[in-house]
């Protein structure tokens, strides 16, 4: 079973793709030239994203959401300055926790100058006795990011073992490199072996295997690619936040294709192809490898929601819901959590409401 959709019995536990509260932060991005044209500064993001004048009981603000469950409460965790918690007993109305990190490890500060205790998409597992919360740090239009990572027994900060250790850097990359170390997503293979996945702009998504003791690569491990785009003029490809797993006895990556982060003018789209093994090749519906570019559209912006992306799976008995943000045209662009149940069809194939 996909680690991010495992139940754990003893805690009653469903790993889910998660919720957040930042209405505008700086996100990840593409190479220089692209970062230059994202609209995505600090200054953009809040003109294009003022205070929330909505319903309490609207959907909460959310980028790059990934969810878990431990008992009977949900657990959101999302991009924002030291990891952003949020809880829920129905999916509907949330409160905010302690957030993951106070004071933050000091190796993000010393590894990527800039980052400013703001980390990025965040991914929630439950394996080998323990929770894993994977995330980003990074600065914006630069691929020198690392992927951290943060270990605790228990997501209930009322108990006395609730502690969140800070287990350092997972992955790195550098101007050398041609992939970015961030948007990380643990997932497992039909064996139960662990592996992440990542990857945002440049050489498209990666994957390396992990050490399922450690939840780190060894140095036999390498970095290999599952999905990318063509770099063209006006496209840097765009292709981000993977997400994977298990239907059947197939694996299913999803990633978010063009451009997050502009409010309304957001472009994101979230797209889906499939393969026999964790580590590809995924083809789209078509047939089309998404090494070459390929991936079915199951969701891009409709009505009232612009940008869908960043997205995870929840499964909670036999339904997968698919977990993610938008941008809300109601709500001056502010980013929103989504949570639609997803459909299969007798191809295996996901549909999302709203989709094509």
């Amino acid at each position: 079973m996909q680690v991010n959709l495992r139940t754990n019995a003893a805690y009653g536990i469903v790993p889910l793709a998660m919720l957040g509260l930042f209405a505008a932060y700086p996100r990840k991005w593409a190479p220089a030239p692209a970062a230059a044209d994202c609209g995505c500064s600090a200054e953009s993001i809040a003109q294009a994203n003022p205070p929330s004048k909505m319903p309490a009981d609207s959907p909460p603000r959310a980028h790059d959401p990934s969810m878990a469950k431990e008992g009977k409460t949900y657990y959101v965790f999302t991009t924002g300055p030291g990891i952003a918690v949020q809880t829920s007993t129905d999916r509907i109305h949330w409160k905010p926790a302690p957030r993951v990190f106070t004071p933050i490890p000091s190796w993000t500060r010393e590894t990527i100058t800039g980052s400013n205790e703001f980390y990025w998409a965040p991914d929630i597992s439950y394996f080998n006795h323990k929770w894993h919360l994977y995330y980003a740090v990074s600065t914006f239009g630069k691929n020198r990011s690392a992927i951290g990572l943060a270990t605790n027994v228990t997501l209930d900060s009322t108990r006395p073992d609730f502690k969140w250790v800070d287990e350092g850097p997972v992955v790195q990359s550098y101007p050398k490199d041609n992939y970015n170390a961030i948007d990380p997503v643990l997932a497992l293979d039909e064996h139960k072996q662990p592996w992440l996945a990542f990857g945002s702009f440049w050489g498209g998504i990666q994957i390396v295997r992990l050490d399922e003791a450690t939840g780190k690569p060894t140095e036999k491990d390498l970095v290999a690619p599952i999905a990318s785009r063509p770099h063209t003029e006006g496209q840097p490809g765009a292709i981000e936040a993977p997400y994977i797993i298990r239907h059947g006895r197939d694996f299913y990556l999803f990633s978010s294709f063009d451009f997050c982060c502009r409010g309304i003018r957001s472009t994101y789209n979230i797209r889906v192809g499939r393969a026999k093994s964790i580590n590809g090749p995924y083809l789209d519906r078509d047939g089309k490898s998404m090494l070459d570019g390929g991936g079915t559209q199951i969701l891009a912006s409709a009505g009232r929601w612009y940008g869908p992306g960043g997205n995870s799976v929840f499964r909670e008995g036999r339904t997968d819901y698919l977990v993610y943000h938008a941008y809300d045209g109601e709500d001056n662009g502010a980013p929103k959590l989504r949570i639609d149940a997803l459909t299969w069809d007798k191809d295996g194939w996901p549909h999302a409401p709203g989709g094509p």
